[in-house]
């Protein structure tokens, strides 16, 4: 059970403190005093949840832009061992995953903090996938990413905290499964864990009387990283048992660690994610056209943080962007590649911006990939960037259905640039747009197989 001895706000869960006007948990004398003389503590939000309610931009874990002074500076380190009692007690977990950064947000150490307790899997965002995405594709594709990671995964849940889809699934399994426990929400900065709580509380609250209490003082929502600085108790449930909303587990191979804190908005998608291709098929650049089967020799920048050389790739070959629509798409020779960047970057490849420009280092880490095109109507795979999105390497006429691309078969070799120390991952594509539910193809199991598989709801 977490500490509730000293009074913290309700908003971040960090303690209230009177003395540091520009930390978290920071409220003036006389309002802490007169909070405490009337014992209502509980029902104060600090200066730092007021500013981020009202839109700034004030991060307080570490990393670029974080908070770095005084007595409330909180660690990577320090938010793991905050949770690290869970471990040993009869807690349910609550994790969630963000399905646009699915690889890079999903805790990779989850199991040295939830022990053997039973999770349940919260996938965030799916209102952002692509249009005409088949659901029943993307949760099976999310099970067999799970199944490789060796956890203890009873459900896994399809949700969208914006549109409420599959938050009375979530709902109904809490019930379930909670057996009088207390209840804890896990997952990476940024997974949309505050929001997801207030989608919670709003769905519950029409039948449970202590829910709809607990929407008077609801955790603050912000695209910061850090918004939630402790544990924060919530009474939720009738009948035994709390729900804790948790600090993220701040991830240092995310991009949001090496973006300027004001940036930070720019690398959260607000609308349905359209992907967008190099090359594009137009009435002037066909598939049989040179340019669109031209891609050896040229480097693909996606804003400033991301540089693909492609090196030896098959024709009809495309590489198809997810992520955040404000970062724009360059091609340039790669011969050139290395100047263009020097001259462009905080200008029209951003982030990073100007005001960073001067303190930027570079995309310093560099992967070069290998991969084999072994089939010609769907996807060779994903390249997925911790923090942003993915690229999808697939051949042309995958969303026109036109059949065959024997030209793509082959061997992809690339150089994929990023920031130090964000990390690449390449994972088997995911099914999006309609074309994802013509080539995904489900694993045949046996009954047994089929059993130990958690199922899956949206």
């Amino acid at each position: 059970m977490a500490s509730t001895s000293v009074a913290c706000c309700y908003g971040c869960g960090a303690p209230l403190q009177t003395v540091e006007l520009d930390a978290p948990g920071y409220v003036d004398l006389e309002t802490y005093e007169l909070k405490k003389r009337h014992h209502q503590l509980k029902t104060v939000l600090c200066r730092r949840c007021k500013l981020l309610s009202h839109g700034r931009m004030i991060t307080a874990v570490g990393g670029h832009g974080g908070y770095s002074g005084g007595m409330q500076f909180i660690s990577a380190e320090e938010l793991r061992e905050k949770l690290s009692h869970l471990r040993h007690e009869k807690v349910l977990i609550v994790k969630l995953v963000d399905i646009v950064d699915f690889n890079g947000s999903f805790l990779a150490r989850v199991r040295d903090l939830a022990g053997s307790n039973p999770i349940i899997l919260v996938v965030t965002k799916v209102d952002l996938l692509p249009k005409s995405t088949d659901l029943n594709c993307v949760g099976d594709w999310v099970v067999e990413a799970t199944m490789k990671k060796k956890l203890n995964v009873i459900s896994v849940h399809l949700t969208s905290s914006k549109s409420l889809v599959g938050i009375v699934g979530v709902i109904s399994e809490i019930q379930k499964e909670k057996k009088g426990r207390d209840v804890y929400i896990l997952g990476a900065a940024n997974v949309g864990k505050s929001a997801f709580i207030n989608a919670l509380l709003k769905m519950m609250a029409s039948k449970d009387p202590v829910a709809a209490a607990a929407q008077k003082y609801k955790p603050i929502q912000s695209a910061v990283p850090g918004t939630t600085l402790g544990p924060i108790q919530i009474e939720a449930f009738q009948g035994g048992g709390k729900l804790f909303d948790t600090p993220g587990v701040h991830l240092h191979h995310r991009q949001a660690a090496v973006v300027h804190s004001e940036d930070l908005p720019i690398l959260a998608p607000q609308s349905r994610l359209r992907g967008q291709s190099f090359p594009a098929v137009s009435a002037k650049n066909t598939v049989d056209s040179p340019h669109a089967i031209g891609l050896n020799g040229f480097s693909i920048f996606w804003g400033g943080l991301v540089r693909i050389d492609l090196l030896q790739v098959p024709p009809r070959t495309r590489l198809t962007f997810y992520g955040p629509r404000k970062l724009k798409i360059s091609t340039v020779q790669t011969v050139e590649a290395d100047k263009f960047y020097q001259k462009e970057v905080g200008a029209t490849l951003t982030p990073p911006t100007s005001r960073q420009r001067e303190s930027w280092l570079g995309l310093l880490a560099v992967r070069k990939l290998q991969i084999n095109y072994e089939y010609e109507k769907r996807p060779a795979c994903d390249i997925a960037i911790s923090g942003l999105g993915w690229i999808a390497i697939e051949p042309f006429g995958l969303e026109t259905l036109d059949g065959s691309n024997p030209e793509c078969i082959g061997e992809l070799q690339l150089a994929v640039h990023v920031p130090k120390p964000v990390e690449i991952f390449v994972r088997p594509p995911l099914p999006v747009g309609k074309a994802g539910l013509e080539w995904y193809q489900y694993q045949e199991l046996t009954e047994e197989e089929e059993e130990l598989r958690p199922k899956w709801y949206h």
